[in-house]
């Protein structure tokens, strides 16, 4: 009789196990602590960081973290990598500021969300995490760029007043209204040369035609450059062997991803 009743009781237990087991999330994406979130791993020269609502900076070292509301400055002759969820990259050229305003944030709907600004000059980025459960954005103060499995460089001006965005290899979607890239039908690259874009004109009366909402979806060796007001400035292709293609900045981050291996 006893025996019996202890193999109920067995069984009740292994049946709560498996329950317990099968209601448990296993497919979910895992929430990262901070420390997974964001590291330095290269600093050379003088790189600053601060959080956002700070006066002073102090300067950036290797191997120590980065979080939600830093801002980041490279100064002349200096450079950065931060290593992102231990397996996205940004790298950071001289003379470069950016805003980290989400760093894998978890959203009401449980996504993880990253959203950067770049405030002035150039980053290089290789971002692999995406996917369903989250979001990656980058964006300047003309355009919003919303990265899935991509190598992207992204650049922006404040004297010339417009930004560039490369495509290396991937897709990037980007928008002048970001907030509303789900809902506008996007537009491809097409073509081989660089195609200047038509700017808004003058039209009898008062009136001027606006600007159009619009969104690109840039792939694998394309480019576009905005200007101010997300004026479309030019959309095409670029080659290995431009001369842009051809700078230190660019030469090193090709030669740090073979090294990596993350190519």
């Amino acid at each position: 009789m006893n025996k019996n009743r202890y193999s109920i009781v067995f069984l009740f237990l292994l049946i709560t196990v498996c329950m317990a087991l099968a209601a448990k999330p296993w497919g979910a994406k895992r929430k990262l602590d901070d420390a997974q979130k964001g590291l330095f791993t290269l600093v050379e020269g003088d790189v600053k960081k601060k959080q956002l609502q700070d006066l002073d900076w102090i300067r950036a070292q290797l191997k120590t973290n980065v979080y939600t509301g830093d801002k980041v400055r490279t100064l002349l002759k200096s450079r950065a990598e931060m290593q992102l969820a231990e397996i996205d990259l940004i790298r950071l050229a001289p003379k470069t500021t950016i805003d980290i305003v989400k760093l894998y944030e978890e959203t009401k709907e449980k996504k993880l969300e990253t959203k950067i600004k770049l405030e002035q000059g150039d980053i290089w980025g290789k971002v692999k995490s995406v996917d369903a459960n989250s979001t990656f954005d980058v964006s300047s103060d003309f355009a919003g760029a919303a990265i899935t499995g991509t190598v992207f460089r992204l650049n922006h001006d404040s004297t010339k007043q417009e930004t560039q965005l490369k495509v290396y290899t991937g897709e990037v979607k980007i928008s002048n209204a970001p907030e509303k890239m789900d809902t506008l039908t996007p537009q491809t690259i097409g073509g081989s040369q660089r195609r200047q874009i038509e700017g808004p004109r003058q039209v009898p009366g008062p009136t001027q035609i606006s600007l159009d909402q619009w969104v690109y979806l840039v792939r694998n060796m394309q480019q576009i450059t905005i200007g101010a007001n997300g004026k479309v400035k030019s959309t095409g292709s670029f080659k290995a062997n431009d001369r842009d293609e051809q700078t230190d900045w660019v030469k090193w981050n090709l030669a740090r991803d073979r090294q990596s291996g993350n190519r």
